[in-house]
């Protein structure tokens, strides 16, 4: 059995210390340095791929991100240009409701003018119990006329006499300019004709004479 040992012993340390196996040995020491050094080239190659990729993706993103932010400020200028349209529509539908019966009103001003007419041009003293026939017409006039009033005034239709205010240019058209004793100059001294007013809206200005310097 001892002698078997050594037997044993004897033919591995003669394998390990045969010329082929150290001759062997720098050539898999070798080849290992070789395998390691062309994995370390890999990799190096594998790092400008990599950067250019990365560079590539970085200048997509950005471009992603500036055609993101201009489709984001043409929604808010469509938004906005949206708004508007809808607010100059609701406007203009709003004026429609309001001021389309601005021609209407203006037919029935020349009504309106002539029962005032009417009322001045009768004289104050015939209107008596003892004239009745003239009296009960008077009466009706004045009772037309207010009442043509209280409708103008229920649909924004306002009447303007200006006697006495000061002059302006949007609401009256003056006729002449005239010295008047104790008027002020730039004030309306006569109103020929009454104006008439659609919800803040001139609808036709008052014929006056204003007052100038003496």
């Amino acid at each position: 059995m001892a002698s078997w040992c050594a037997r044993a012993v004897r033919q591995s340390y003669s394998l390990v210390a045969s010329p082929a196996l150290v001759r062997a040995s720098p050539r898999l020491l070798c080849t290992a340095t070789q395998q390691k050094n062309g994995h370390g080239s890999e990799e190096e190659a594998e790092k400008p791929e990599q950067g250019a990729a990365e560079k590539t993706l970085t200048e997509e993103k950005n471009q992603l991100e500036e055609q993101i932010k201009d489709m984001t400020e043409k929604y808010k200028r469509a938004l906005a240009d949206t708004e508007n349209l809808r607010t100059r529509t609701q406007r203009m539908i709003e004026d429609a409701k309001l001021y389309g019966i601005q021609g209407f009103c203006k037919d029935l001003l020349e009504v309106a003018d002539i029962l005032e007419k009417a009322t001045e041009s009768v004289p104050k003293e015939e209107v008596t119990s003892q004239n009745p026939h003239l009296k009960n017409l008077y009466d009706g006039l004045v009772m037309t006329e207010v009442q043509i009033q209280k409708v103008f005034t229920k649909h924004g239709l306002v009447k303007l006499n200006p006697d006495g205010q000061k002059f302006d240019p949007y609401e009256h058209e003056a006729l002449f300019h005239a010295p008047v004793e104790g008027k002020e100059p730039g004030t309306v001294a006569i109103v020929t004709k009454v104006g008439y007013k659609l919800h803040g809206r001139t609808l036709r200005p008052a014929l006056v004479g204003v007052a100038k310097a003496l």
